[in-house]
């Protein structure tokens, strides 16, 4: 009579239960697959309708950020002053692709154009009557999505420009096209999908072809237009274009008067659809049958050539590996099984160490405490090394690399921990928002090196101003910094903030103004006492609001928010 080896009772069974299962996946997939075929679908266009949206968003912050920068630009400032056409068009046509926009428009203070980038040869008409325009006039930065005489879809922003002396002497209007070949092409990729651009109810670009010829010129389907146009409703579903199925969605766009002068077109063939979802459901069938396969050729080489110790260590080892460093690994022994148990308990117990300690900093750094260190002299070898970098690493992420002082993220963290201890308290809690006075030109006369030197004497300065452990210095970005006063009213924050004045005044920093004789800070406090509405954003823009009042009325002083003077 045959008998069965212990080996072959397991490999067998397995080998069987494996062969079902992977039968009863495959079919359970393949039903799975075509049930969630159009829901797969309906995602895909709910992804579209989102990267649209998120296109013509970012389209519309591009625009703004590009007629701002170049609003302040000195050189800007200077040949609108001059009104000197060649000079602007000299400046601004390699900043289109910098800012990724189409055109510049360059006004005067009366709206009488300058110089246009896309149509240099045109200028000293008007163009005062377009909203962002009319608005930068009014001093006043916008934008809108707008139609023109040459542009006829776009999204144009609008910035004054004030010379030196505060007064208004033009406009600069950034503008991105969207009526082009190249802006529904780029769209096609972004999207992977057809696009059209509709103004009004008629094509003026788009990626639809019949028989190789384009569809410009052709109408919007009327009862969509009844609810795009019409209703200014956005349109998703399915529509019938030139004989062809589609899954598509409608997007209109307001102008400034808050009418729709044109559309967006995002559409999906069906038909295409169907294959690209058929071949995802085979490509699945065939990889997870490539896979189960796989596994039982790997189980009954492991079944059939490895003793059940070694199965249980393997298993303990898994679970390591799944990041359960908690798992009791029981192998006993003085054999190589028993050996190599003590040494993956040794790992374990390591790595439960490293983690532990990391998560101990993590934490003590969520709540704004940069000084916490790990203890690497506990770890050995490469271990060592991973904890000196995993410790260098949360150094550079919470302390800024040019003054040593904590940086934005870590003042954010401290600054949670200590709000919710004044609201929980109900004491007062101070901020001082600092800025060094001038010093852009501090660096364009010393040098950014020199400027380096200067920004770690002031931090110093700042740190050393600060009598309490609880006080907390910060670099907030570029010339500013930022201390927040726990349990501080507002008498104390002016103090405290004079003395941090004073102190920098006394370093006796040269300072870029010949006429001077060394560098100063501006600085705006706030102090409140939290109570569940307030917001943090508010606390520090008023201190920021504080501050920009020091810097209006001259500089080298101390303002506190208006709110409790």
């Amino acid at each position: 009579m045959f008998k069965k080896s212990f080996k072959v009772k397991i490999i067998l069974p397995t080998f069987a239960v494996l062969v079902a299962l992977v039968v009863v996946i495959n079919i359970f997939l393949a039903f799975r697959f075509l049930a969630m075929r159009e829901k797969l679908i309906d995602e895909k266009l709910v992804a579209n309708i989102n990267t649209l949206n998120l296109f013509l968003d970012e389209s519309e912050s591009n625009s703004k950020a590009a007629a701002v920068s170049m609003a302040l630009n000195p050189e800007v400032i200077e040949a609108v002053r001059e009104r000197d056409t060649y000079e602007l068009l000299r400046i601004f046509n390699p900043m289109q692709d910098l800012y990724r926009i189409n055109y510049y428009i360059i006004a005067d203070a009366e709206g009488t154009v300058l110089a246009r980038t896309h149509e240099p040869e045109h200028s000293g008409d008007s163009v005062a009557s377009q909203p962002n325009i009319a608005d930068a006039l009014n001093g006043k930065v916008s934008s809108y999505f707008e139609t023109g005489y040459i542009v006829k879809v776009s999204v144009c922003a609008g910035a004054p420009v004030y010379d030196t002396d505060g007064t208004l002497i033009g406009v600069i209007s950034a503008g991105i096209r969207f009526d082009t070949p190249d802006t529904v092409q780029v769209l096609k990729k972004l999207l992977n999908s057809e696009v059209t651009v509709f103004f009004g109810d008629t094509r003026i670009a788009t990626t639809i072809t019949r028989e190789g010829q384009n569809l410009i010129g052709t109408q919007l389907d009327p009862g969509i237009a009844e609810i795009v146009i019409k209703e200014k409703q956005e349109f998703t579903g399915e529509a019938e274009i030139f004989g062809e199925k589609y899954k598509v969605f409608y997007k209109p766009l307001l102008d400034a008067q808050n009418e729709v002068f044109a559309t967006f077109f995002s559409g999906m063939p069906e038909k295409e659809l169907i294959i690209e979802s058929n071949k995802s459901i085979r490509d699945g069938i065939i990889l997870g049958l490539g896979g189960l396969v796989v596994s039982a050729m790997l189980l009954f080489f492991i079944v059939s050539t490895i003793s059940k110790p070694i199965t249980v260590l393997t298993g303990d080892m898994n679970h390591i590996a799944d990041g359960d460093l908690h798992v009791d690994i029981n192998i006993k022994g003085e054999d190589e099984v028993g050996h190599l148990g003590k040494s993956l308990n040794k790992i374990a117990n390591i790595l439960r160490k490293l983690l532990d300690d990391i998560n101990i900093m993590i934490a003590e750094q969520e709540k704004g405490n940069t000084n916490y260190v790990l203890n690497t002299e506990e770890f050995h070898g490469d271990y060592e090394k991973l904890a000196s970098n995993i410790l260098e690493l949360a150094a550079i992420s919470m302390k800024d690399q040019l003054t040593g002082m904590p940086n934005r993220r870590s003042f954010d963290n401290r600054l949670e921990v200590e709000w919710q201890r004044a609201l929980r308290e109900q004491e007062s809690i101070s901020i001082l928002m600092m800025d060094i006075d001038k010093f852009k030109n501090y660096n364009d006369t010393f040098g950014h090196q020199q400027g380096d030197v200067t920004l770690q004497t002031i931090s110093k300065t700042i740190t050393q101003s600060l009598k309490r452990v609880t006080d907390f210095a910060a670099r907030w970005g570029g010339e500013e910094f930022v201390v927040l006063l726990p349990n501080t009213e507002k008498e104390g924050a002016v103090i405290v903030a004079e003395n941090i004045r004073k102190a920098i005044e006394n370093e006796l920093i040269p300072c870029s103004d010949e006429r001077g004789r060394k560098a100063t800070i501006s600085i705006g406090t706030n102090t409140l006492i939290p109570k569940p509405d307030d917001k943090i954003p508010e606390f520090i823009t008023a201190a920021d609001a504080a501050l920009y009042r020091a810097k209006e009325t001259g500089r080298n002083k101390v303002c506190h928010s208006p709110k409790d003077m």
